[in-house]
């Protein structure tokens, strides 16, 4: 077993370093103290090997270090690292720009505009919808997770630990529920979920709010930080359609979604559904700091000169990856590769459902699936204690997972789709062991 903080190791060395030197708002997931990485393992300070189902949550789709994104970056760097668009601009901002114009759901004229985070990509998706209707109301949803800065932090749903004591926020965000099958009211179906939470949607706007002063709403395709919850097809239209009969703006954010995470190279296929805008980061660059808005020209085009960027936005580093990244995932297969993964998995998933008393439900698109724990199936109480239990338990024995949820009780896995399939077994292995045990213990305690 690995055990990071054995006394006297370089980790603990760290661990003090690190307490001492950065600030405490920010959280670590592990203990570990990374030194090298590829593909789809890790290796620490102490050189214990990792194999990472996290993928830096959802970073590190074409895996860690991957060589034709490594040469791209470093051909960039030997021509120039960052002039500045705004000053002198470069083709290879054009040529992303061009291929994401493409790629996106959408059979319409889009434009794009690049960034460095998945915040900054949703706030300016929101400017230009404000921009655009001459509204400014938006509407978001429950469990939803957008960002960290003021405005997104406003659009994430989780008090604890991201909006508690940051008041106060900006006005007119309204939140309305997400399908949630799982927990649906006793006895609903998923059809007549999907019915009570559009009519939901239309009496919110008889009733609370004025549809006509809605710029836009902001949805996640699979919830992300909210437990990898997926709605259904019938959900997604049902909330399209009422955006187009009220001229509301409808903006995907696939910022952990995008780049062939669902087994599409974004997850509003799926539902059939073309979206005004769509906001992405995470693996579109291999790990480099970029994020993208793309779609419909005429939304995109509705801000002054000006009235967009940021001096760092749309690094030359970042652009060159991202093309490089785009080039994998067409050259590599990594859509095919993104559906073998995911049937793989969650059939490895549904297998311990049957067997093991904690857990309640599987769920997830392609390799994007997750585990929700509890401690009871019947009343489905939330195992949070256990579910940080296995987490904490599976990077000492050689594995990365991470939890999410409302309750935090979801395990969520984001491995790279580059990882081989001796690699995943091993992972599923160690989690298999880990969840069993540990649920074991758990269920002994409660049978005391």
């Amino acid at each position: 077993m690995v055990d990071v903080y054995s006394s006297g190791n370089r980790a603990n060395d760290l661990k003090k370093r690190r307490e001492t030197a950065v600030a405490r708002g920010l959280n670590n997931v592990t203990g570990i103290y990374v030194n090298s990485a590829s593909g789809s393992t890790l290796k620490d300070a102490e050189g214990n090997e990792y194999i990472d189902f996290a993928g830096g949550i959802g970073i590190q789709n074409t895996g860690h270090n991957h060589p034709r994104v490594v040469k791209a970056i470093q051909d960039q760097l030997s021509k120039f690292i960052h002039p500045c668009f705004h000053v002198t601009p470069y083709e290879i901002y054009i040529r992303l720009a061009e291929r994401l114009n493409e790629l996106t759901p959408g059979n319409f004229s889009k434009k794009t505009m690049l960034a460095n985070s998945g915040a900054e990509a949703n706030e300016n998706a929101i400017k230009m919808a404000r921009k655009y209707t001459g509204k400014s109301g938006i509407v978001v949803f429950d469990r939803a997770f957008h960002g960290r800065t003021l405005l997104t932090m406003s659009l994430t749903s989780k008090v604890m630990p991201y909006k508690k004591g940051f008041g106060p926020f900006p006005g007119e965000i309204y939140r309305l529920p997400y399908p949630y099958y799982y927990r649906s009211d006793e006895g609903l179906t998923r059809d007549e979920t999907d019915k009570l939470m559009l009519n939901n949607l239309h009496n919110f706007f008889q009733y609370e709010a004025d549809k006509d002063s809605i710029a836009a709403v902001l949805i996640e395709p699979v919830q992300g930080e909210g437990g990898f919850v997926v709605p259904s097809e019938t959900f997604m239209q049902g909330l399209k359609k009422f955006c187009e009969d009220n001229q509301i703006v409808f903006i995907a954010d696939e910022i952990q979604t995008g780049f062939g995470r669902t087994g599409k190279m974004f997850a509003m296929e799926h539902f059939g559904v073309e979206p005004d805008l769509t906001t992405m980061s995470k693996s579109i660059a291999g790990g480099l700091p970029l994020s993208a808005v793309t779609g419909k020209a005429e939304i995109v085009d509705a801000p002054e000169p000006g009235q967009l960027g940021g001096t760092l936005g749309g690094s030359p580093l970042g652009c060159a990856a991202g093309l490089a990244v785009l080039d994998v995932i067409e050259e590599e297969n990594l859509l095919d590769r993104s559906v073998w993964m995911g049937e793989k998995i969650q059939s490895a998933f549904s297998r311990l459902k049957d067997e093991c008393e904690t857990i309640g439900d599987v769920r997830g698109l392609g390799p994007m699936c997750a585990i929700e724990l509890v401690a009871d199936k019947k009343t489905k109480e939330p195992a949070k204690e256990l579910t940080a239990n296995i987490v904490k338990r599976s990077w000492r024995e050689g594995l990365i997972i991470l939890s999410s949820g409302l309750y935090s009780n979801v395990l969520r896995f984001l491995p790279p789709l580059t990882m081989d399939e001796k690699t995943i077994d091993k992972g599923l292995a160690i989690l298999e062991r880990v969840i069993e045990d540990e649920s074991k213990q758990l269920m002994d305690i409660q049978g005391e």
